[in-house]
């Protein structure tokens, strides 16, 4: 069992299930914490523990639950593997990112640094000491470098995490594994939280986290059928932090659509894009074993201020994903459904505020947003030059 350390606002605590003796989670009684489940190297469940709960007796819940199968291999998979960090004057966290790499079971045959437009020369000097290829791109926006990466990389599969992680030692051999089928065309893996250490980093993972489960599921044609028509949730498939695909997607499905994600809309390239491929008759293939670790935003301002643009991206990719396909169901999640959730969350706020979300504000504003920037993005930016971006 091992422990992140820091402030006591809430821990990440991992066990292993096969311990001798029987794994305890040795919380002092009042603790916050996020305890995840590990059979060898291979994550299996996870129990959050409030300041309430006693983290033991839900430990021996958790325990004894069934366990998900292991996944397996299935078919041949691609003989080489490209990794892309993008990265925007992070310097700090790019050179602990790249600290993971050497300890890949499965090396990479390439390292891409995409420098998005950083103000200074850290990043590049940082990727030159861990000797690998730095490509600079001055057009800020993560799909813009997300782009710039996958045109660059010359491998079969490419391998995206973003700056602000740490990496399982087993993750890329696991992710490269996941493509045992020739429709597999995308892959994405678990994200877990680094640290908990603050307010906003709990908020985050208890509200928002990336966690998609710990079993292997295949997002295709079935999927899109069966939810299309109230807009497919392509977000269920994992998170851009952790996503890989096959060279080829870019003659299937096109590059990643640069309205979107960090630096412009806020969020949701990754969505649009896996959105994309299932929609065209592909599959997205979500693999828990492979494993990476995510710093959340540690001030409660930052946090807020990614809601907004995750809701502002989100809205944005619904109307693209209408503009690409037009499948109602994207409108009516854009224009029905997530008004009326507003509304309930409304009304939570005036009878129960103890149990209100504390990012509504942020949420409304960021799905209104995400409509006028779809509407300058797509439109007013060709008829007006120089129009100011909505919420710049």
């Amino acid at each position: 069992m091992t422990e992140a350390q820091g402030p006591p606002y809430a821990r990440v605590v991992h066990v292993d299930v096969d311990a001798t003796p029987r794994p305890t989670t040795g919380l002092p009684s009042g603790t916050r914490a996020l305890v995840v489940l590990w059979a060898g190297d291979r994550p299996i469940g996870q129990v959050l523990v409030g300041p309430d709960e006693d983290g033991d007796a839900a430990l021996q819940r958790a325990l004894a639950s069934p366990r998900p199968e292991p996944s397996a291999v299935a078919g041949a998979t691609p003989a080489t593997c490209t990794v892309v960090i993008c990265t925007r004057d992070r310097p700090g966290d790019l050179e602990r990112c790249l600290t993971s790499l050497p300890r890949q079971t499965r090396p990479p045959d390439e390292v891409i640094v995409v420098d998005n437009a950083s103000r200074g020369t850290a990043t590049r000097e940082v990727a030159e000491r861990a000797g690998v290829r730095y490509v600079r791109e001055d057009r800020p926006g993560l799909d813009v470098a997300r782009n710039t990466g996958l045109l660059a990389a010359g491998s079969e599969v490419v391998a995206y995490t973003d700056d602000d992680t740490e990496l399982h030692p087993r993750w890329l051999e696991h992710l490269v594994a996941a493509f045992d089928r020739d429709d597999v065309l995308g892959v994405t893996g678990l994200v877990l939280p680094a640290v908990l250490d603050s307010e906003a980093q709990w908020e985050f993972e208890t509200r928002w986290g990336f966690g998609k489960g710990f079993s292997r599921v295949d997002f295709g044609p079935e999927f899109h059928r069966r939810t299309r028509a109230y807009g497919m949730p392509a977000w269920d498939v994992g998170a851009g932090a952790n996503m890989a695909f096959r060279r080829s997607v870019v003659d299937a499905v096109g590059l990643f659509d640069e309205r979107l994600d960090v630096g412009a809309a806020g969020c949701s390239g990754d969505s649009e894009y896996w959105y994309r491929i299932v929609a065209a008759g592909w599959t997205c293939r979500y693999e828990p074993s492979a494993v990476v670790f995510h710093h959340h935003r540690r001030e409660m301002p930052a946090f807020r201020s990614q809601v907004f643009h995750y809701m502002r991206g989100h809205v944005a990719a619904l109307l693209v994903q209408y503009e690409r396909t037009r499948e109602v169901g994207n409108l009516r999640r854009a224009f029905l459904h997530l008004p009326v959730w507003y509304l309930r969350g409304l009304a939570v706020r005036l009878l129960r505020p103890a149990k209100a979300s504390p990012t509504w504000v942020q949420e409304v504003l960021g799905s209104a947003s995400g409509v006028a920037y779809y509407l300058w993005a797509t439109f007013l930016r060709r008829l007006v030059p120089g129009a100011r971006r909505p919420g710049a």
